[in-house]
């Protein structure tokens, strides 16, 4: 995953401040967005939703490829994606994900609109396309790993795999540091929490062979604990990192990484 986009440079000709969104504009450009998500949906997205855990009650039932194709029609803008979060559709909130600026969001809006979580379906799309390319992210996933709601402390590990997954220049170093809250949240019997927990065990063990060993070894720990949820994730997790899938790719990654040098990093963030 490349780092955040450099912000555009703001435009210093009195042409181009007249064409900067005003308040009135965006509200306007808001409305435009959800008549046409409200065209786009249908009852039977909204009943598929609900089949699968996601609130139809403030939906309009479009697809995530619809929804992913508006978003780039639209573009980035970041005053648009606040405007859109506000408006509590999940489809606008959805949006959010792929029309927000990386370089622009602050550690206060992570915080606020992770507290709005409240399916999985917004968790993992925010944390999946949005915030593992901030420069806080890191930060975060500490921060919520200790939350008490359900969705804010999924937040946390959802992260830590989207980081796990699209972070190709991040060491081994900040992943093997947050295996202990993997550790600490394993026994958290709530389906989101620990579906989160098994998504970041098994993406952090897909990376490299170190961290598998790793993974591997944190998974057989829980596998062998007294609590039933701990032993569930520990051993859904060995399953996953023994697959032939798994090893292949990991034995790839090994040839490639001998066979060419280093490259030079380019995030942005340090843990």
């Amino acid at each position: 995953m490349s780092g955040a986009p450099a912000p555009k440079r703001a435009r210093s000709s009195k042409a181009g401040a007249s064409r900067a969104k005003t308040p009135r504009s965006i509200d306007a450009e808001v409305e435009r967005i959800l008549s046409t998500l409200e065209r786009k949906g249908t009852r039977a997205g909204r009943d598929g939703m609900a089949r699968y855990a996601l609130p139809s009650d403030r939906a309009f039932g479009v697809s995530m490829k619809d929804v992913q194709a508006l978003a780039a029609e639209i573009g980035r803008d970041h005053a648009l994606a606040l405007a859109l979060w506000e408006t509590d559709r999940y489809e606008a909130r959805a949006l959010c994900a792929y029309v927000d600026e990386p370089a622009r969001v602050t550690p206060a809006q992570m915080d606020r609109w992770c507290r709005d979580f409240d399916n999985w379906g917004i968790c993992d799309t925010l944390c999946f396309a949005l915030f593992d390319r901030t420069p806080h992210a890191w930060r975060m996933i500490d921060r919520w790993a200790t939350r008490k709601p359900e969705f804010e402390r999924r937040a946390s590990f959802a992260l830590l795999a989207s980081l796990a997954l699209h972070d190709r220049d991040a060491g081994d170093g900040p992943f093997l540091e947050r295996l202990p809250l993997i550790e600490r949240a394993a026994t958290d019997e709530r389906n989101f929490v620990r579906k989160g927990v098994v998504w970041a065990l098994r993406s952090i063990g897909s990376r490299n062979t170190e961290l598998h060993r790793a993974a591997n070894e944190l998974a057989r720990r829980l596998a062998a604990m007294d609590d039933r949820t701990a032993r569930a994730t520990g051993k859904e997790v060995l399953r996953e990192l023994a697959k032939p899938a798994v090893q292949k790719r990991l034995d790839a990654r090994e040839r490639s990484a001998r066979s060419t040098k280093p490259a030079t990093s380019r995030r942005r963030a340090k843990p």
